[in-house]
């Protein structure tokens, strides 16, 4: 794994084969523009003789209907409960001493509005592993994300379709992931080209962080749907030089000592549950927060994970501690990727991954019925002594058939395997979650 520290989170629904392009390119004459569909118009067959994205015309979605019924999630806390169980079946297939990153609002974005498109048991199975009617919450969720001069928190949804006589976009479907992720819509005739501006797109809407998702555009690839995360902010309180100190230690599960910069400060937030201790350190004006969850003695990371569910980790920060954490971070950048499909499968939608899956309601391919062929996910992130970056893409490729002691303190060193999140301090809930397993990596 190459080690960075950034945040970028990036979601992809494609509908066929998912390959490479080559590099990114910020070439003004293929960049895409985000249009709203005229669901008026035919979404296929249109030709194209400049090879280039075709602007789709525009049209007011204000009066879509919904396709779900509003569920009230005002203590519930689906990204958290989602978080939770990515993480845990992700571990499953890691390696022992391998970091991993996960962005469960990033997965939860794409795979929702991939889930738009789905109907009988193919969404039922989706609907139980991603949370039931989620449309409305996730809609009001990124529009009360807080954005200010020292943090944002980037979210960016679009949708490219093969520019083809044989496939058919429902209009329902493209209603929906406007309506309710905004995203933008793109004709393509899946080229080289297209595949640049796809690689472009996820660029920028990273700040940079991931430069690509594709090296090229298969034959086979009729739709892709794709989410793009970015978060970046600087501490509430940044570590004095003094504070950062190199030539530390480090100690992995199995004993190993690794060399490591650990940064020193004193927190105010204390974290505790059965089965570990930990701190909450603040971004700028408080809206964001890095939380470091450090398993007790004789706990692993691994079995503090599998114990961890979205009650638990609700009642951790809801009976947080305002007292004194003498703490230590480690200095930090890391990337991780994963291929997500025995991830998603043993989480409950075996459906979708098949030849047999109904995504009748998101479009139709003469060539035979749509399926996902792979959910890959990207994640980076980096931590210094100013604040963190962090990013992530998640592409669903879809294919067809062809000073003085207080009296209290507490002392928090993650200086061993550790779990961390990035939360919103408005719902306790991660939109970044990993583990910390080896600092050299």
């Amino acid at each position: 794994m190459k080690k960075r520290f950034l945040a970028a989170t990036l979601c992809v629904t494609m509908i066929l084969g998912l390959t490479a392009c080559g590099k990114t390119t910020t070439d003004p004459q293929i960049q895409s523009k985000n249009l709203m569909v005229d669901l008026n118009t035919p979404t296929s067959g249109v030709e194209n003789p400049e090879g280039k994205t075709e602007p789709v015309p525009t049209k007011a979605v204000e009066d879509s209907k919904p396709v779900d019924t509003p569920v009230d999630y005002e203590n519930q806390h689906p990204i958290s409960g989602f978080g939770v169980k990515l993480l845990q079946q992700t571990l499953e297939s890691a390696e022992a001493d391998e970091n991993v990153l996960v962005s469960p609002l990033s997965v939860l974005l794409a795979l929702y509005m991939t889930a738009n498109g789905a109907d009988g048991n193919t969404k039922a199975q989706m609907m139980d592993v991603l949370g039931d009617n989620l449309n409305d919450y996730l809609k009001t969720y990124q529009e009360s994300l807080p954005q200010g001069e020292d943090y944002k928190l980037h979210i960016a949804n679009g949708i490219w379709f093969r520019d083809a006589e044989f496939l058919t976009v429902q209009e329902e479907f493209l209603r929906a992931n406007q309506q309710y992720f905004n995203a933008g819509l793109y004709k393509a005739p899946f080229n080289d080209t297209t595949c640049k501006e796809i690689n472009n797109w996820v660029k920028e809407n990273t700040d940079g962080m991931i430069d690509s998702i594709l090296d090229e555009i298969s034959p086979d690839a009729v739709l892709y749907l794709i989410n793009a995360l970015s978060f970046d902010a600087k501490w509430q309180k940044p570590y004095n030089e003094y504070s950062v100190q190199e030539d530390r230690t480090f100690t992995k599960e199995d004993g190993t000592k690794q060399k490591a910069t650990l940064m020193y400060s004193e927190e105010s937030t204390y974290l505790e549950d059965e089965k570990a201790t930990g701190f909450i350190k603040y971004y700028k004006d408080k809206k964001y927060a890095f939380a470091g969850l450090l398993p007790k003695e004789g706990v692993t990371v691994a079995e503090y994970v599998a114990w961890l569910n979205e009650e638990r980790l609700q009642e951790l920060f809801a009976g947080a501690k305002k007292t004194v954490v003498n703490a230590a971070l480690p200095k930090f950048e890391t990337e991780y990727d994963i291929l997500l499909n025995d991830v998603l499968i043993s989480m409950g939608m075996p459906d979708a991954f098949c030849s047999s899956a109904d995504f009748s309601k998101m479009a139709t391919s003469e060539r035979g019925d749509i399926f996902i062929n792979r959910v890959l996910h990207k994640t980076f992130i980096s931590v210094d002594e100013l604040g963190t970056k962090a990013g992530a893409v998640t592409a669903v490729e879809m294919t067809d058939e062809s000073a003085m002691i207080p009296a209290e303190y507490y002392n928090v060193f993650l200086d061993r395997p550790f779990v961390y999140m990035l939360i919103d301090c408005e719902t306790n809930q991660p939109f970044f979650i990993g583990t910390m397993m080896d600092v050299e990596k």
